[in-house]
């Protein structure tokens, strides 16, 4: 199975490149955001309530 980079939706970089602002894309915090596979960043509480994983969690 090939590896597949997460890259962010707005500005098309990977994570630790992105200078966007980061926020969870479903209740708008701040705090411990991530980019998951689809391009958005969410918190930990949004990316485990609905199944989201990190780069490293694949």
């Amino acid at each position: 199975m090939g590896y597949k980079e997460f890259k962010c939706g707005v500005c098309g970089r990977l994570e630790d490149r992105c200078d966007c602002i980061k926020y969870c894309a479903i209740c708008q915090t701040d705090y411990r955001v991530r980019l998951t596979e689809d391009g958005q960043y969410y918190c930990a509480d949004c990316r485990e309530a609905c199944g989201y994983k990190t780069q490293e969690e694949v």
